[in-house]
């Protein structure tokens, strides 16, 4: 499944940006999707997921209030709201897919099969 991300740039803080990440191919609509950032020098961590239907959904404690993650399985997109933008939200913002949504997990890079190749995101204070 070939993830695209889009939507990335600058905004100052306080603002909002949304993020897109298109897929390719007919069993997108079967995968859990899941979003990650990584700043500089700092390793991959977990943002939001979601449940292939949408019906669930899991944010990190950072973003928890401040992200909503939504998908358009007859697009073949998931998307990542983003509100309230800080600072240390600057980062490469990366989607990925798996085929089970298990909140257990989720957080865990090792367990997704596909990954985009990233959209910057720059936060300025």
């Amino acid at each position: 499944v070939p993830l695209v991300e889009d939507g990335g740039g600058l905004v100052q803080a306080g603002g909002s940006l949304r993020l897109s990440c298109a897929a390719s191919g007919r069993t997108f609509s079967s995968y859990a999707m899941g979003w990650f950032r990584q700043a500089p020098g700092k390793e991959r961590e977990f943002v939001a997921a979601v449940s292939w239907s949408g019906g669930a959904t899991y944010f990190a404690d950072a973003v928890k209030g401040r992200f909503t993650i939504s998908r358009d399985n007859a697009k073949n997109t998931v998307y990542l709201q983003m509100n309230s933008l800080k600072p240390e939200d600057t980062a490469v913002y990366y989607c990925a897919a798996r085929q089970q949504f298990d909140r257990a997990i989720m957080p865990n890079t090792l367990v997704y099969d596909y990954w985009g190749q990233g959209t910057q995101v720059t936060v300025s204070s």
